[in-house]
């Protein structure tokens, strides 16, 4: 397993100690899962006995852990950060070890966190805790240079499974047959595991998020493929392609034209200063024009990162404004149920003058 410096995590844990106190909390509780692994490169897993990092706005981090699971954090930067180490064992309260590290009773907890947890550190301190959401989204929204390094990494990775896809895609093969050799060349191509595997086929195509089955591919199919996972040091790769295996009527080549549109449409208006919503609309947009809005039934993309969906989200109604460093997929797709579906995804960076997809291979209906 493999994560970035100590420098990193040092200086993500002094931005998420100042964003604290910016925003009025006395501190936050940061419990197992992506946010701990974006803070310390942990990644501990811990349910009924409380794992946490508490980030006081001023003073020392202290990590909480039962000693049963202390060889969890071999592989972070704990020992190298300054982190203070509270363990404790079974009979003993971890949640009075957590806030011995707080100045105070205003405090937030990651929006992952169990209730099992946040329940007792409520009855604790008197009132309910808030949401950290507002101080680790704007830390993980905004990559850093080594996260969009990792973030390119993973995309030339996806792209070269799918550049094999003719290996493995054919008619007369099931989705699960299919599926099962995607799965191994992730692996191979440079991925630690398969996060997820899509292969819709035929009517299966228009349903976004089918993932695979024992229908045997057809000839006349278009065949939806959208996979990714992760690589080390654990950022995801996300990419979509649509494929056939003969010349598509002219109903769907001219419905796909209109698809290739929209989302280069959305990718070059993809740029700092703009709204989310704005990236979204300039795909909608396109297709509504051309009679294909009702077949446009999800939002344009999603953020990347540690996880495969999180902050910024390209959809309507976010007005956030895109900077530097934000990464999200840029994926409007059209959908006939009982029919055939399509979809194109790139993963974007912003830039500081507009963005650039970590994704290369062809956008057009792949005729294999």
């Amino acid at each position: 397993m493999q994560r970035f410096s100590a420098d990193v995590y040092r200086e993500r844990l002094a931005r998420a100690a100042a964003r604290t106190g910016e925003a009025g909390m006395d501190g936050i509780v940061v419990s197992t899962g992506p946010d701990l692994r974006y803070l310390i490169g942990s990644r501990a897993d811990t349910f009924e006995r409380l794992t946490a990092l508490i980030i006081p706005q001023s003073g020392t981090p202290r990590l909480v852990v039962a000693r049963l699971e202390l060889a969890s954090l071999a592989e972070s930067a704990v020992s190298e950060l300054g982190i203070e180490i509270a363990d404790w064992v079974d009979g003993q309260d971890p949640y009075t070890l957590a806030l011995e590290a707080l100045p105070g009773s205003r405090i937030a907890v990651s929006d992952t966190m169990p209730a099992l947890h946040v329940i007792p550190l409520a009855e604790r301190t008197g009132r309910t805790p808030e949401l950290a959401t507002t101080v680790l989204r704007e830390l993980r929204m905004i990559k850093d240079p080594a996260e969009i390094k990792a973030l390119r990494a993973a995309g030339a990775a996806i792209d070269r499974v799918h550049a094999r896809m003719g290996e493995w895609l054919t008619p007369g093969r099931t989705e699960q047959e299919v599926a099962d050799d995607i799965r191994e060349a992730i692996v191979a191509e440079g991925h630690t595991g398969a996060e997820f595997i899509i292969v819709g086929s035929g009517p299966n195509g228009a349903d976004p998020h089918h993932e695979f089955s024992d229908r045997i591919i057809e000839r006349g199919d278009i065949v939806v493929i959208d996979i990714g996972g992760p690589v080390e040091p654990g950022y995801n790769s996300d990419s979509t392609r649509t494929y056939c295996f003969t010349e598509p009527p002219a109903d769907i080549s001219d419905a796909y034209a209109v698809l290739e549109r929209a989302q280069r449409a959305a990718v070059e208006a993809a740029r700092p200063g703009v709204s989310a919503e704005s990236v979204d609309a300039a795909a909608r947009d396109i297709l509504v024009e051309h009679g294909l809005g009702d077949r446009f039934i999800h939002r344009t993309g999603h953020g990347i990162g540690l996880s495969v969906h999180e902050e910024p989200y390209i959809v309507g109604g976010n007005t956030i404004t895109l900077r530097p460093g934000m990464a999200f997929s840029v994926e409007p797709g059209v959908y006939f149920p009982g029919r055939w579906g399509a979809r194109i995804e790139d993963i974007v960076v912003i830039t500081d003058d507009g963005c650039e997809p970590v994704n290369t291979r062809p956008h057009g209906l792949v005729t294999l």
